[in-house]
This record gives structure tokens, C-alpha cells and sequence, in this order.
């Protein structure tokens, strides 16, 4: 088979790794990929959202299927604009229609959706620039800390949670009345804050049967002890040694079976994953969000642990044959630290030099903002690497990965060092 695979970060470079270790896997393509990628496949400098770019090359290269990494590309139709080409709707295209990618692309239609097949979120309400006052007023009804979500995509930064009152009611004005976050905040879901710990579950669905793949933990912010800014995520662990069997049956039973349930009422198409943010509050799961895609950097442990051929795992979707599909799991457990250049989340220098020890032992490299440079290696991104390894329990896993972290170097590096201290 003929592969393309969209995106160019770290959870692209680990779906192309793995796919690459397929039998079936005759040629492969990642568009537009970054320098790890290109290692194991064939990069094509073409952005995602550039439909008639990445049609050209499916045809061009006669590709058999399209693996889609982020989510912008899913919410703007990528999967209805390649399956209304008569020649190509043979293509398998694992990410939902646009219709059904609306989970992640919009927050109150997500709320609306759980709300209406009775799946457990925070309560909420939603409200745009008309209805500003409404909104201020409604925080008035609620507790501190007060969480405010732009409703659209805002690259991970649409959503405030603030502890007080009047700051978060003028937040509130400026995104809906100076739009803060331009087109995603002109509707503005203002929740119910909730107190508990968060996890990540990946769900595969073809769109009547499901797959639960390995759950995961990943650690949002910049310093250790989960304090400072939010960022794309700093390292993840997986399996989540707090979910026992009665949690992940709740998990099953009040949210998974009834969100692909909800999707085959409301007649959304939907061939690939969903990710659902979790958070136990007490020892109950409710939902925070949907994502449409594999998230970052849960795919850095999450996929490693799948000792299925990923290949063979995704034609089972397109042929909606999963149900059948006997997926095998890795039970160690997976731990990942993502290296981040020096000042990000906030303003961070491109194109340092990156040195890298090819005697690491036992650890997985993924690059994810990493790009080829006169030859040199050197940083594109925020987060510039993940390493994963593997462990009889998480301390294991990630004292392999601290014991040589050592070995990257590049000025301003970063990291937590304290991954998964909270298990």
C-alpha cells in the first residue's frame, strides 16, 4: 500500500514509524513532515490545509490511504474533499467527515452533542456578542475559578480559567467584543469548573463498532508540579495506574458506547479517532473535551504500545471490519519527556544547532519542530523532541529517559523532570 501521512510533528513522526514497520507498507509520504520523518519516508513540502495541493499528490502518487495528524485539516473537510473526487473514493481517509469533525472544530456543538445523548460534562452555557451582558451576568451565578472556552480552534489557547470575578468578566467582552482569539472566540462556553485529575482515552470507531486503545496521562504545564503556562504538552505516561477495571467500565459504559452511538443517531460519518479528555472527579469520568484526532504527546506513548501491525489496524477502519480486529497491547508501561525550546510556550529562537547521541539505549526519538538545515540539524518548533521508553511501572520508564536525556543538546533546552510525579 501506498501511504500519506499529514502533519509534522511528533505524533506524525511516531503514526510514521510505525506504520513504516508494516509489511504492507510499500511507499510512504509525509506531507509536509520534519527531519525525523524523513528519515523513514518520503517528506513532501505541502501544508495540510492546502486541499489541492494534497489531492495532487494522492493522485500523482497513486496513494491507497491518507493517515491525517492534525486537526485543522479534518474541521475544513479534508476527508469529504478527497472521498468527492470519483477517482479517489477508494481512498481510505482515516479522519472523520467534516460534519462529524465539528466535535473538536466547535466546543458548544460538543457540549450540545453530550448534552443530547446524556454523556457526562460540566455544566455550561454558551454565548456570543449579543448576548455579552447574559454571559457576565451568568458568571455571576457560578463559583471561582470561572473557565472560559473559545468555541472555535485556537491552537490549544482558547481556554481561560480564572479566579476572579470581574477579571473573568472582562475577559469574557474581550474575547466576544475584541474577539482575543479572533474568529474561535465569537462564541464564547462558559463552564462549570471541575476539580479532579485529567486523562486521555483514544477511542477507534468505523462508525458502528469501537476499539478502546491504552489510556494516557499528559502534563499541560511548562514547570514542574504543574505550575506556570499551558503549553502542547510537556510528556505523558501510559497506562494510567489510577484506572482500575470499575473506572474504565464507567469510562466505557457513560461515554464511549454512548458517543458512537450518538454519532450513528446523528448521522455523522465518522472513520478514525476520537480523543476524549476525561477527568475523574471523585470516582466518576466526565468528559472536558472530543478531540478528531491522535493528540500530542499521548501519540508518543499510546502507539508504541500497540504491538498490532498499525497498518493492518487502520484497514480494519476504512473496511469497517474492526470489530473483528483482534489488537494486541503492550502491557508495560510507556513514558515520554518532550524537549522544548528555551522561552516557549512564550518567544523562542528557530534554527539552533541540535546534537544528538546515536548510542541512546532503549529510547524511542520522535522529532516533532526539528527541520534539516545545510545539512544540520536544527530546532523548528516550540517542542523540539520526545523520547519514550519503556518500563515494568512509570519511575522505571522515565529514569531510563532522565538517565540520558543528556545526550540532545541544543541551546536553551528544556524539560520537566518530573513526569508522572503525580502517579
Amino acid at each position: 500500500m501506498r501511504i500519506l501521512i499529514l502533519g509534522s510533528g511528533g505524533r506524525e513522526h511516531t503514526l510514521t514509524w510505525k506504520i513504516a514497520q508494516s509489511p504492507a507498507c510499500e511507499a510512504l509520504f509525509v506531507a509536509p513532515g520534519n527531519s525525523g520523518t524523513g528519515m523513514i519516508a518520503s517528506n513532501i513540502d505541502i501544508e495540510p490545509t492546502d486541499f489541492n495541493a494534497v489531492i495532487r499528490i494522492v493522485k500523482s502518487e497513486k496513494i491507497d490511504m491518507v493517515v491525517v495528524g492534525p486537526e485543522a485539516p479534518l474541521v475544513l473537510g479534508i476527508h469529504d474533499a478527497i472521498k468527492g473526487i470519483e477517482e479517489l473514493k477508494d481512498v481510505a481517509v482515516i479522519g472523520p467527515a467534516k460534519a462529524a469533525a465539528e466535535l473538536e472544530g466547535s466546543k458548544a456543538f460538543a457540549k450540545s452533542f453530550m448534552n443530547r445523548h446524556n454523556i457526562p460534562t460540566a455544566a455550561y452555557a454558551t454565548f456570543n456578542k449579543s448576548t455579552v451582558n447574559k454571559g457576565v451576568a451568568f458568571l455571576e451565578t457560578l463559583h471561582s475559578p470561572y473557565v472560559l472556552k473559545a468555541d472555535g480552534l485556537a491552537a490549544g489557547k482558547g481556554v481561560l480559567i480564572i479566579d476572579d470575578l470581574t477579571e473573568a468578566q472582562n475577559a469574557l467582552r474581550d474575547m466576544l467584543e475584541n474577539q482575543t482569539f479572533g474568529e474561535a472566540s465569537k462564541t464564547v462556553v462558559i463552564e462549570e469548573f471541575l476539580s479532579g485529575i485529567e486523562l486521555s482515552c483514544f477511542v477507534l470507531t468505523d462508525g458502528n463498532s469501537y476499539k478502546i486503545l491504552p489510556m494516557a496521562k499528559d502534563y499541560k504545564r511548562i514547570g514542574e508540579g504543574d505550575t506556570g503556562l499551558n503549553t502542547g504538552g510537556m510528556g505523558a505516561i501510559s497506562p494510567v495506574p489510577f484506572v482500575n477495571k470499575e473506572f474504565y467500565d464507567k469510562v466505557e459504559s457513560l461515554i464511549v458506547k454512548p458517543t458512537v452511538e450518538g454519532l450513528k443517531k446523528d448521522q455523522l460519518p465518522y472513520v478514525g479517532v476520537i480523543f476524549i479528555g476525561l477527568i475523574k472527579v471523585g470516582d466518576h469520568p466526565l468528559v472536558i473535551e472530543y478531540n478528531v484526532r491522535f493528540g500530542d504527546p499521548e501519540t508518543e506513548v499510546v502507539i508504541p504500545r500497540i504491538k498490532s501491525d498499525l497498518l493492518d489496524l487502520f484497514l480494519a477502519l476504512s473496511r469497517g471490519t474492526l470489530e473483528a480486529y483482534d489488537l494486541e497491547i503492550d502491557e508495560r508501561t510507556a513514558a515520554t519527556v518532550m524537549l522544548v525550546s528555551g522561552g516557549y510556550p512564550g518567544d523562542y529562537k528557530k534554527d539552533i544547532l541540535i546534537s544528538v547521541d546515536n548510542k541512546l539505549d532503549e529510547i524511542h526519538l520522535f522529532h516533532a519542530g526539528t527541520k534539516l538545515k545545510e545539512n544540520n540539524l536544527v530546532t523548528s518548533g516550540g517542542r523540539v523532541m520526545a523520547l519514550t521508553a519503556f518500563g515494568a511501572n512509570h519511575s522505571e520508564a522515565t529514569k531510563k529517559i532522565y538517565g540520558q536525556i543528556d545526550s540532545i543538546q541544543f541551546e536553551g533546552k528544556n524539560y520537566r523532570k518530573d513526569i508522572g510525579f503525580d502517579l
